[in-house]
């Protein structure tokens, strides 16, 4: 127990004694790649696995200062092979965490060419056109756009598709009477990544009772994630989007665009600030 009061004294006398400008850029380094991965984790089915890791630490920084001789050896013998059970665990996280990092922007910013920038104006025109044709003959739709927040867990209860994002694939899935038409579409990306998926239902006591289940999964999944969700109603067929727990509708072709243009285009900040322009033109529903 002396020895760990030891151990944490001295740490303290080098954080404020010896503190040099490179270990300020090592420590925001690294507090930038836990922060990264603990967004990529959360609200997904790794997170539990993040907590029994800290209890973990917990239970051993305890059994150290209470002198428990075995728990502590136990607890230490399991973390010494930790790195290798944390490869193992979050394989898939890591994988996506290194996925991102290939397509960020501080990468890919600089390199968009006239053909990437030819190919996001087709995907939006795509996607509107969906909107609008699926509005006309009041076929119900439920299309998810992943953001900052990874919807993987969504993805994995439903069909992956992996297709190219076009009107005519997307009208097909949301045909009633085909098998993925019931369920939501997940676009990660310029691809269309999963169709048929299962989303979690809004809890909140103020939602109007006119909306059916597809408005209350929209709203849901913007509840628990950042993802921005667009709505078919196959009552009226009116066009709706759910961001941040929130239900923006009825919105026009000229609403899709602006919203559509910043998903793909612009920066996630100005987004934000378009929903709040529009939260003060039209009522949550």
């Amino acid at each position: 127990m002396n020895d760990f009061w030891m151990t944490l004294r001295n740490m303290s006398w080098n954080l404020t004694h010896r503190l040099g400008w490179a270990d300020v850029v090592d420590i925001l380094i690294v507090a930038a790649i836990l922060y990264e991965v603990m967004i990529l984790m959360r609200r997904t089915r790794s997170s539990a696995l993040l907590k029994g890791i800290v209890l973990l630490l917990l239970m051993v920084a305890a059994s150290s200062l209470l002198g428990l001789t075995s728990l502590n050896w136990l607890m230490n013998s399991i973390l010494q092979n930790g790195v290798l059970v944390l490869i193992i665990l979050f394989q898939p996280e890591i994988r996506k965490t290194l996925e991102k990092m290939g397509r960020s922007n501080l990468l890919s910013k600089g390199r968009r060419t006239a053909g990437v920038q030819d190919e996001q104006e087709r995907i939006i025109r795509e996607i509107i056109q969906t909107a609008l044709d699926l509005s006309k003959r009041k076929v119900g739709a439920l299309i998810c756009f992943e953001q900052r927040t990874g919807l993987q867990d969504v993805i994995d209860t439903g069909t992956r598709v992996d297709g190219v994002i076009s009107a005519p694939l997307l009208e097909n899935i949301f045909e009633p009477n085909t098998p993925l038409h019931d369920g939501a579409v997940v676009i990660r990306g310029d691809k269309v990544e999963a169709a048929a998926c299962i989303l979690p239902l809004t809890e909140a006591s103020g939602v109007s009772r006119e909306l059916g289940t597809r408005h209350r999964a929209g709203i849901g999944l913007s509840e628990n994630s950042d993802a921005v969700v667009l709505i078919v109603s196959e009552e009226t067929g009116t066009i709706s989007m759910a961001r941040g727990g929130q239900l923006y509708r009825p919105l026009q072709e000229e609403d899709l665009r602006i919203i559509l243009e910043e998903i793909f285009i612009g920066e996630p900040s100005r987004l934000t600030a378009f929903f709040r322009s529009l939260k003060r033109e039209r009522r949550p529903a």
